[in-house]
């Protein structure tokens, strides 16, 4: 929809005064460009992304939580190489790489939990790239500690501990309020504040929701024999139990439990914790040691109607929440931030108003149907795999063990995991906007 285009000065000049008498505001400093209300990864990569492709645009960032609360954050994440290559181009990947382990290999088993034998179903021995294997796992601490400091060196504000109550936009701006009485004028708002958005919820826009009754217990362990750049996915009744790789002779681990369950292994002595993990993880790793702290986080499937308002858009967790068995939540969220992005510093060189509803409805029409598909699939995975039904099992074996021989199949299931598609903004691409 909307195109690069070369200016020469004199053109450049007739652009910059398209902005009205409210463009003049933000120059004198009175109104900002972009209003970022998140200090998550996906707020944060999205400011760097705009800031990085548009340098004269105004970017601040609020963020509810107190100054370095971030650094308490124990979980790492699955980052897909189209979303590693995406943050390479915004200059954040080669401080992040040091920390960051391949996935090299993938294997998903089927079984109970009392099951002698865990047959492997289905293995993915990554995209044949040395240097952009299909996944990265990374510590948050590391993810954001880089996104942020990318962030000062760019120019860009961050307020933290500062909470927003609302927010009210016309035609020429939209006005934040906050929490203790102060305001912020901008021409665009984007919320990143999660799955429970206040400001979402403040814009009007509804959402599709649904409980699974599951919980995902996130903690780290140890253990004496190297992984091997593996991660495994292995399905039980009671939801998925995934181990994910990190550096060193460690894992970090995604247990889906019933919500019931999880509470009272979360609540357990260390002893039955540890007993319950070992009958899950096994021994093919040797001993194992839990080094980090351990947490259980409601599962369901959260997808907002509308994206967009005027002056206002949805990205992030804030948009839609899916369950875990895919891995492709955080992903789903650098989707986001490649797309807007995109819209946003194409309409700003085209001198059009990047607040407005004509231009944010690109973004929404870019995101929404993927975002549908991926959680229709991770809901439906999550019903198939979430069972103990026999005739249920036989099918999804079969169905994983076709998939394992016909290799054009299990090429196109590697794109996936890889989250590139041919209509994906330049920035997934590794190009710059």
């Amino acid at each position: 929809m909307f195109g690069h285009c070369a200016v020469s000065g004199g053109r450049k000049q007739d652009v910059d005064d398209l902005y009205s008498a409210k463009g003049q505001e933000r120059r004198t400093g009175r109104m900002i460009d972009l209003l970022v209300a998140g200090g998550g990864y996906v707020g944060l990569s999205l400011a760097v992304a705009v800031k990085t492709a548009a340098p004269r645009l105004q970017v601040t960032l609020i963020d509810g939580a107190p100054d370095g609360a971030w650094r308490g954050d124990e979980r790492a994440s699955a980052i897909a190489a189209a979303a590693s290559s995406m943050l390479d181009v915004m200059g954040v990947w080669q401080t992040i790489a040091p920390e960051a382990e391949p996935i090299r290999r993938m294997v998903i088993t089927d079984s109970k939990t009392s099951d002698p034998v865990r047959p492997v179903f289905l293995t993915f021995e990554g995209n044949g790239d040395a240097e952009r294997p299909f996944a990265h796992m990374v510590p948050n601490v590391a993810l954001v500690g880089a996104l942020r400091d990318t962030a000062a060196s760019l120019g860009i504000e961050i307020r933290p501990s500062t909470t927003a109550s609302g927010f009210t936009a016309d035609d020429h701006a939209v006005r934040l309020k906050l929490a203790d009485g102060g305001e912020i004028e901008a021409r665009l708002l984007v919320a990143c504040d999660g799955v429970r958005s206040k400001l979402r919820d403040a814009a009007g826009i509804k959402t599709v929701n649904f409980d699974y009754g599951q919980s995902g217990i996130v903690t780290t362990v140890e253990h004496e024999r190297s992984h091997e750049g593996t991660a495994e996915e292995h399905f039980l009744p009671a939801g998925p139990f995934a181990t994910l790789p990190l550096k060193g002779n460690r894992s970090s681990l995604v247990w889906t439990e019933r919500t019931d369950d999880a509470n009272r292994l979360i609540e357990s002595d260390d002893l039955v914790f540890e007993a319950e993990l070992e009958r899950r993880f096994g021994y093919k790793l040797g001993a194992l040691k839990v080094v980090g702290g351990r947490r259980a986080f409601p599962l369901g499937l959260t997808i907002a109607r509308e994206f967009v308002a005027n002056r206002f858009a949805l990205a992030g967790d804030s948009a839609h929440g899916i369950h875990p068995i895919s891995g492709q939540g955080l992903n789903l969220g650098f989707k986001d931030v490649a797309a807007l992005a995109e819209t946003i510093v194409d309409a700003d060189r085209l001198g059009l108003d990047i607040g407005s509803l004509a231009v944010l409805e690109r973004y929404q029409t870019w995101r929404r149907f993927d975002t549908v598909r991926m959680g229709v699939t991770t809901d439906v995975l999550n019903r198939l795999f979430s069972n103990d039904i026999p005739p249920v099992r036989l099918l999804r074996d079969v169905g994983l063990g076709l998939v394992d021989r016909l290799t054009p199949l299990k090429s196109f299931f590697i794109r996936q995991a890889g989250a590139a598609a041919g209509s994906d903004p330049k920035l997934l691409s590794g190009k710059p906007i």
